[in-house]
């Protein structure tokens, strides 16, 4: 138990370590993420042995992994040593944020605060589908790679923050597997159409993300019970008129 408290604190900083570590000597970039998640694994592991949730542990695990993986591929993608370091740096914060709330999730229940775990799930999905995305869509540009290998890693993403989103809004599973299967397909539908566009490989990949947010943000409320027109029109508004801002102030390729 002592040991657990310090975790939270002590696994982003290991982290955060690694990753400058592949920052000075890039070939080890593979092994730093290897580590990093190996790490992210172990703590996870050790608060659900703690509180007897054992069997979650991959659910836990799905965002910070694809979180970490994801910020540090993007990263790659950037030249500018600054902005590198404050996407370091900001991955050192999510995880730490993200580890306190599943500390007291699940170890210390009575100092939880209700929908923590909902909220950061719900911005850090969109985070972390945002990074890979944008990576996605890098390699295709910059390495000129296929687009249906692509596309098959956008599909097994989508899904995994899908489900991940219904878990932690704790929606039964048996009601919510076909829309995990048909949110995936729309994204990757949507990526796959975006991936012909002429656009830089940042505006891509928020277009692609805020679809993301819009898409699950409506499943996640009708999954709830609590689709009401209000909440249709405020995400449909909010999340096309961000799509048609980007679109206008983006720079085309």
């Amino acid at each position: 138990m002592k040991h657990n408290r310090v975790l939270p604190l002590l696994t982003p900083f290991i982290v955060f370590t690694l990753f400058e570590l592949f920052f000075f000597n890039p070939k080890i970039v593979y092994v730093a993420l290897v580590f990093a998640n190996l790490l992210i694994f172990f703590t996870i592991t050790r608060f659900t042995k703690e509180s007897d949730a054992s069997k979650d542990w991959w659910n836990f695990l799905i965002l910070p992994a694809l979180f970490t993986t994801g910020l540090a591929a993007y990263s790659v993608l950037f030249a500018n040593n600054f902005i590198v370091q404050l996407l370091f740096v900001f991955n050192l914060v999510f995880l730490y944020f993200y580890l306190k709330i599943i500390y007291y999730y699940l170890i210390r229940v009575k100092s939880y605060k209700n929908l923590s775990l909902e909220n950061i799930s719900s911005y850090g999905n969109f985070l972390a589908f945002f990074f890979v995305s944008s990576v996605v869509y890098g390699l295709q540009s910059f390495l000129n790679m296929p687009v249906w290998p692509l596309m098959v890693i956008m599909a097994a993403v989508a899904a995994l923050m899908i489900h991940q989103m219904v878990w932690a809004n704790m929606i039964e599973e048996k009601f919510a597997l076909v829309y995990v299967l048909i949110g995936s397909l729309v994204l990757v539908e949507l990526a796959w159409s975006l991936s012909f566009l002429p656009l830089n490989f940042n505006a891509a990949g928020l277009i692609l993300a805020i679809c993301y947010y819009m898409l699950t943000g409506l499943v996640r409320h009708h999954l709830s019970d609590n689709l009401k027109k209000r909440t249709v029109k405020l995400y449909l508004s909010l999340g096309l008129g961000s799509i048609l801002l980007i679109l206008l102030t983006t720079r085309w390729m």
